[in-house]
């Protein structure tokens, strides 16, 4: 799975996780599964994450937990689907907390390639599923690999912000160095949470950190997606 990286640097700092016990073990599973049942997302797009957004680019870095496991739904973001996929409700809060949090206008779409080409790491724990069976993946390994991610993100850089929403996102602090980055937590934005997630204001707290230690902010921002434009 190592070439299915292209960031050089990436490639460079996790290495020596591709060569551990741990990881050979993950890779023979998934590849088992790949043969026996549909995995999501595609093979290819496994790393999207870190190939849309290179190690020396990451400012932001939002957590999720698991792909999605609908029809052409998860493309290797965390919270992100494919054009042409209505939006899953958790996402629909993400983008109502943005309107009145900064006033950005509802997409059309749920695709959040533009943040992640901007510096927002959209890294779910667990890179792949099983369709139609949440967690499926969960405890193979791939936990493991993405912890190392975010150490990496905390040792190697200075001044990110990092969006922990939900339980599962908050155990993931004690990896990241409070005195060189901003931690956020929130509840998670699922309906779940009974709409505790709203009014955290993460995105204009986010931006307010970035512009105090002279980095460029996110523009949150999503242009709509023109279905013509694509040739589709």
């Amino acid at each position: 799975m190592f070439d299915l990286i292209s960031d050089t640097i990436w490639q460079t700092k996790l290495t020596e996780e591709f060569e551990k016990p741990y990881f050979k073990a993950l890779e023979e599973f998934v590849k088992k599964e790949r043969s026996a049942f549909t995995i999501y997302p595609k093979e290819k797009e496994t790393f999207a994450a870190l190939n849309l957004t290179p190690l020396k680019e990451v400012k932001v870095i939002i957590i999720g937990q698991d792909p999605y496991h609908g029809p052409r739904q998860a493309h290797g973001l965390s919270f992100s689907v494919n054009y042409g996929i209505k939006p899953p409700p958790s996402l629909v809060n993400i983008f109502k907390e943005l309107r009145s949090d900064i006033g950005c206008p509802m997409p059309n779409h749920g695709n959040l390639s533009a943040w992640a080409k901007q510096g927002v790491l959209l890294l779910n724990a667990t890179l792949t599923v099983r369709a139609g069976e949440p967690g499926s993946h969960q405890k193979k390994g791939w936990e493991l690999f993405t912890d190392k991610i975010i150490q990496t993100i905390s040792d190697e850089q200075k001044n990110c912000v990092f969006l922990l929403w939900g339980n599962f996102a908050r155990t993931k602090a004690p990896l990241i160095d409070s005195g060189k980055h901003l931690i956020l937590e929130a509840a998670h934005p699922s309906p779940l949470a009974r709409g505790a997630f709203f009014g955290c204001g993460h995105f204009s707290k986010a931006n307010s950190y970035l512009e105090s230690k002279k980095r460029k902010a996110i523009d949150w921002n999503l242009p709509n997606y023109d279905l013509f434009e694509q040739g589709n």
